[in-house]
């Protein structure tokens, strides 16, 4: 039989293995966590990244090929520039979170409310922010988020956004459930970042449009300019020319465009969500006016270019 003390000591070389093993994979693992970041920091420098692609363009095939270590550099620099342009996007976004408590005794998960806070941009100065406020009324699926309150206009489709993305859980099951299960579709799992991007997508887009009326009431001179009212003016009495007397938009969403002149032809300009042209009529008092219509657009594509065009020729129609 081993005396106690010879068991001590063998319990005493036990632990010392044990706490060198535990060193050694600390420092192992502190080594992976360097070399990640010098990796990082190497792929993300411009020379390193001149160098890939001048190897990739002077060899293609090589750089194809998968199991070549030119081809995993590629993949990796490329993560690498996904990773920095997500990085950028999230600090130029000005989205942020906080947590808020309601007041109400009564209200769902004790009162626990998740805000999102979306900044946007507009004509060089930020807008009045807007909220959503999320809370977790499901007692049967704590982890699910609903709409509680939010301060986002009506035009911007934030129901079909939340239906898409932050669905509610899964109903009771019925009796006959389990003869239809087979027949059944897996509801989608709740994505909070992508409903927030999708969100702030179509704020950005709704302020866009609606700054593109304001450069188009600039272009004709409705922007309170005395300098282009009378070069309107003085043109009107040169050449005949119309002017353009009101622009505003005829919808909530800001996709549609009224265009006014002064001799009572009116007009309607449609675009889509990102800007570009769909559609322009113009009706006077002889029907269509094709010809006052593509000479405002212009041959533009885009809603953007018809402000330069009208700035370049005087913003009028003849």
């Amino acid at each position: 039989m081993t005396s106690p003390e010879l068991q001590s000591q063998e319990l005493s070389t036990a632990d010392k293995l044990d706490d060198e093993i535990a060193k050694l994979r600390a420092q192992v693992e502190s080594l992976k966590r360097d070399l990640q970041i010098h990796t990082t920091t190497l792929l993300a420098s411009k020379p390193i990244q001149d160098l890939l692609s001048l190897q990739r363009d002077g060899d293609p095939a090589l750089a194809a090929q998968p199991g070549s270590d030119e081809a995993r550099l590629a993949r990796l620099a490329a993560d690498q520039k996904a990773h920095g342009q997500q990085c950028l996007y999230r600090a130029c976004a000005s989205v942020t979170t906080f947590r808020v408590r309601d007041p109400d005794p009564c209200a769902v998960d004790g009162g626990r409310v998740l805000g999102v806070r979306f900044e946007v941009m507009s004509r060089t100065r930020f807008a009045r922010p807007y909220y959503v406020m999320l809370n977790r009324p499901y007692p049967n699926s704590p982890r699910h988020l609903r709409v509680h309150r939010h301060t986002v206009p009506a035009c911007v489709p934030l129901s079909g956004l939340a239906a898409r993305h932050l669905p509610p859980p899964p109903g009771p099951a019925s009796p006959d459930a389990e003869a239809d299960r087979d027949e059944e579709t897996p509801r989608k799992r709740q994505d909070l970042p992508r409903f927030v991007r999708a969100l702030r997508r179509e704020l950005v887009r709704y302020h866009n449009r609606v700054a593109v009326v304001g450069d188009l009431r600039k272009a004709v001179g409705l922007d309170g300019s005395k300098r282009r009212r009378e070069s309107a003016e003085t043109e009107t009495d040169q050449s005949a020319a119309i002017p353009v007397v009101d622009v505003s938009a005829a919808d909530a969403e800001a996709k549609q465009i009224r265009i006014e002149w002064a001799d009572g032809r009116s007009g309607r300009l449609v675009m889509d969500d990102d800007g570009r042209i769909v559609r322009m009529v113009v009706q006077g008092a002889d029907g269509r006016d094709r010809e006052t219509a593509r000479q405002f657009l212009g041959g533009a594509v885009r809603i953007e270019e018809i402000s330069r065009h009208l700035e370049s020729t005087g913003a009028s129609t003849t």
